[in-house]
């Protein structure tokens, strides 16, 4: 008898032994799948579900496993829903945390400095990544617009320019406050406080780098652009900035004319004195530091040498004499 139980008690030991072993062994060991996969979790998946999914395809050995170990953690209703891409080999715990911290497929969109309102629109409309008609809805709703801290009719200019990176499936509002919050973290404490100290509100600061943005694509020429605009306003001398008279006119198709010149719009700088009503175009993070930091100089012209830079003048007939000179150039 006492031999019966002798033997048993050590087959019992080698069982837990053997059990804990390959539980060990499945926990520690990293699974390939046999090819790189998407897999999706839908809203309301249970982790009975996902696990059993997972392992029919290949992601995990386990099903039962990974249902264990998240109860051990007290995970099991934590599993966030998305498309998630296996192609490097995942331990069952690696594997388990990567759907807590809701680790799924991103898809990428870039925004260019410069671009309009109308044009973010129409490339977030054909990537695929919100309808135009609902976009432009929000990005002129004006309860909308006050939510995410801007006083301006339109989100014109403050849809900063830049890579966003985000789930598919993510709402045209969420994106529009994404482009938002990136550019409110790119104004600084120092730049609003050198915006007060020119007199200069956020709208008009915004509005002063997106002419900025428009009339160079020199950063280095950013600061120098700046001053000129500041020169001209301590001056109340019209801007007269070509940007602004293209961004007012519906009918610009390449060149400005002397009708477009003289077409009373609200963004007609060569007729209105001061900045325009709002911004023209989403400035960048260049454009909106030469904005409340231009460099001092004593210029109030200045001219396209026709290969992007500018050519600098201090008085009227320098910057006339420089105009012939280079459209001699460019003809």
């Amino acid at each position: 008898m006492h031999r019966f139980l002798l033997i048993l008690i050590i087959l019992i030991c080698l069982l837990t032994g053997g059990l804990a072993t390959a539980g060990w062994w499945l926990l520690t060991t990293p699974v390939s799948p046999p090819e790189a996969i998407s897999l999706e979790v839908t809203p309301g998946s249970s982790l009975q579900r996902v696990a059993r999914h997972f392992e029919e395809q290949g992601v995990i050995s386990n099903a039962l496993l990974l249902r264990l170990l998240a109860k051990w953690h007290d995970q099991e209703q934590q599993v966030q829903a998305g498309r998630y891409t296996f192609v490097a080999p995942a331990t069952a715990n690696e594997v388990l945390q990567r759907l807590v911290r809701g680790d799924v497929d991103r898809v990428s969109l870039t925004i260019p400095e410069g671009y309009t309102l109308q044009q973010i629109i129409e490339r977030i409309d054909a990537a695929g990544y919100g309808e135009a008609s609902r976009l432009w809805q929000l990005a002129r709703d004006q309860e909308f617009i006050a939510g995410l801290g801007i006083e301006a009719d339109s989100l014109e200019g403050y849809l900063f320019p830049e890579t966003y990176r985000f789930v598919p499936g993510t709402t045209e509002a969420a994106l529009l406050r994404m482009m938002v919050e990136e550019l409110q973290r790119n104004l600084s404490a120092q730049k609003h406080e050198a915006a007060r100290q020119l007199g200069l509100s956020l709208h008009e600061h915004v509005t002063l780098a997106s002419l900025i943005e428009k009339e160079t694509g020199v950063v280095e020429e950013m600061p120098l652009i700046s001053s000129v605009f500041h020169n001209r306003l301590a001056l109340n001398m019209r801007l007269q900035t070509d940007p602004t008279v293209i961004y007012g006119v519906e009918d610009y198709s390449g060149s400005i004319t002397r009708r477009h010149l003289n077409t009373p719009t609200p963004y007609n700088t060569y007729i209105i004195y001061g900045l325009p009503p709002g911004p023209i175009a989403s400035p960048g993070r260049a454009a909106l530091l030469a904005a409340v930091f231009p460099e001092e100089s004593d210029y109030y012209y200045f001219v396209s040498r026709g290969d992007g830079s500018h050519y600098f003048s201090r008085t009227l007939r320098e910057h006339n004499n420089a105009v012939q000179k280079y459209l001699r150039n460019r003809r």
